[in-house]
């Protein structure tokens, strides 16, 4: 039971269960001020129901609290402003962490299976920085909620079918090179697919025959089918490249093409339930306050929304989530709205777990980068190149580190990971390679130093803490408890509002709180005061461990 459930408890028994203790805690509020308290609770709301001013109200509640972690209790303006008792409410946060070790924070009961559907390239195209975000959030998200008690599956639904793989077999065809390919398949790839656009915006007939070259493959044609397989296995292992630099994997890569086989059910169950409307030649199903979803048109062809619904179903009876997310940028919004509608118009209650999780793109000088147009930045190449950064100011900085390359790896890719997941997923990014490079600030390098200072000092006194009093550790070490003992409520928050974010900052937050601890306070004092300032920064070790490992990001202990 953490702080603020043990208060409402205490202030539910005062009030004789007139309020619940959750209606309690959502009252919480945080004062201004620390002298005015950790916690207040406002009496505003009950005056009417009991017929009494606020604060004779917030009086009797004063009266009446009896709680071992209550100091101190004031009324000020009909609110009751409790303060702490600050030693009981360190050993036991303190001692807690030290006890769970990583496992302080997580739901022990099994909630089920959560499907996260997130990344999904599109096969014979590069792996640009416009596929980060919808990785690295999928990924954080998949982590954060297996802390919560979920069994994660993780799906790339890769975008390996539809009519760009009729321009790319047309211009392999004219313009190709097999051993090019061979030697280089994406680089080659992404040349021939815009030098297609490059032509077609000359030559309307080019589009006519890649219209015609996909139907081909729709209808099974060999030659189509083979060079499909073969774009499609060599963008997967350079797409594998990417994946394994970041440290993500994934359960299942049924992409577009895996349900070509089962869309018909869902075309014909729509049939059944006579949601299914003709409109100018194709079949629609009409949505409240939307465009209708299109789900075959004139010639009968199937689309993204009767694929996604094949995908729900699919996923629905193979896993039996209890929620599914689709980590997918904020420009699909409308798409997944009406999907989830025309399921719930289906029958099926359990259109209501299905949950699209939007984000901002990354922007290149103000605009969004294309790869018709060639205009892009290769997420390896930054990744290569973050690390080559992170080398380089290990020599600098500290030339005599061992297993320098490990740790270089370690810290450019979390470089990288952190600047997209501190930012509000909501919002646009500006790439800038300079700012990801920068390793002081807002960045996981300082994190990941913050983690290693600590692990050097515990390494150098390795003395055994396990009775420790936890006093005497100083007045900058208050803060940080209360901090510590909101991680379990972060990573609850952060899976319900589907938003990483909300650790990365949170763990910058505790990283600078520590460090001014660490500035203000001799961690090597007296052996009596030792043992407890030793405890202390290992519990600040072990969460600030963990939220890198939530968001993805490895923790080195040297740097």
């Amino acid at each position: 039971m953490n702080m603020k459930e043990q208060i409402a408890k205490s202030i539910a028994v005062a009030l004789k269960d007139q309020l619940t203790e959750k209606e309690i805690q959502h009252l919480f509020e945080k004062p201004k001020k620390s002298e005015l308290g950790d916690v207040a609770f406002p009496c505003f709301t009950l005056a009417k129901k009991c017929k009494k001013s606020p604060n004779s109200i917030a009086e009797e509640i004063k009266n009446n609290l009896t709680c071992e972690i209550i100091k101190d209790v004031q009324v000020i303006g009909g609110y009751v402003n409790i303060f702490f008792n600050q030693s009981i409410v360190t050993k036991q946060v303190l001692t807690k962490i030290l006890i769970e070790q990583h496992l302080y924070g997580s739901q022990q009961e099994s909630k089920g299976n959560i499907v996260i559907d997130f990344s999904s390239p599109n096969i014979a195209k590069p792996f640009s920085m416009g596929h980060l975000r919808s990785t690295v959030i999928g990924n954080a998200l998949a982590n954060i909620a297996e802390k919560n008690g979920y069994q994660a599956i993780r799906i790339n639904h890769l975008g390996d079918w539809g009519t760009q793989f009729g321009k790319l077999i047309v211009a392999y065809k004219r313009w190709g090179n097999q051993q090019s390919i061979a030697n280089a398949p994406i680089e080659e790839l992404l040349k021939i697919y815009v030098k297609f656009h490059e032509e077609a915006d000359q030559d309307e007939s080019l589009n006519e025959e890649a219209r015609a070259a996909f139907k081909a493959l729709e209808d099974g044609n060999e030659e189509a089918l083979a060079l499909w397989q073969w774009f499609r296995d060599v963008s997967l292992e350079e797409f594998n490249t990417i994946y394994q630099l970041l440290g993500i994997h994934f359960d299942s890569y049924n992409g577009e093409a895996f349900y070509n086989d089962k869309m018909a059910t869902v075309v014909k169950e729509l049939e059944e339930k006579e949601l299914l409307i003709k409109s100018d030649g194709a079949f629609v199903v009409e949505v409240e306050h939307m465009p209708p979803c299109l789900i075959t048109k004139t010639d009968g062809a199937t689309l993204y929304a009767t694929r996604d619904l094949a995908a729900a179903f699919y996923r629905k009876q193979h896993y039996d989530p209890k929620k599914i997310f689709y980590v997918v940028g904020n420009e699909q919004s409308l798409h997944f709205k009406k999907l989830f509608r025309v399921i719930e118009k289906m029958g099926y209650g359990w259109a209501k777990d299905l949950t699209h999780v939007p984000f901002g793109m990354i922007l290149k000088d103000g605009k969004k980068m294309s790869t018709r147009k060639g205009k892009i930045v290769l997420l390896g190449e930054v990744l290569k190149e973050a690390i080559t950064t992170a080398k380089r100011n290990i020599e600098e900085k500290n030339p005599k580190l061992e297993q320098k390359d490990s740790v270089a790896y370690q810290v450019g890719v979390g470089a990288v990971i952190f600047n997209d997941l501190k930012n509000d997923r909501l919002h646009d990014i500006e790439f800038s390679l300079e700012q990801m490079m920068n390793f002081e600030g807002e960045t996981g390098p300082y994190v990941q130093y913050t983690y290693a200072r600590i692990s050097s000092l515990l390494e150098k006194i390795n003395e055994q803490r396990n009775e420790v009093s936890f006093e005497k550790l100083g007045d900058q070490a208050w803060p940080v408890v209360l901090l510590l003992e909101q991680f379990p409520k972060v990573i609850s928050n952060a899976f319900e509002q589907a938003d990483p974010s909300q650790i990365a900052r949170y763990a910058l937050h505790l990283a600078r709180l520590f460090n001014k601890y660490y500035a203000q306070n001799k961690i090597l004092a007296e052996a009596h005061i030792r043992g407890s300032r030793l405890a202390f920064c290992q519990c600040v070790a072990i969460i600030l461990k963990e939220s890198l490992a939530l968001l993805g990001i490895a923790a080195p202990k040297k740097m």
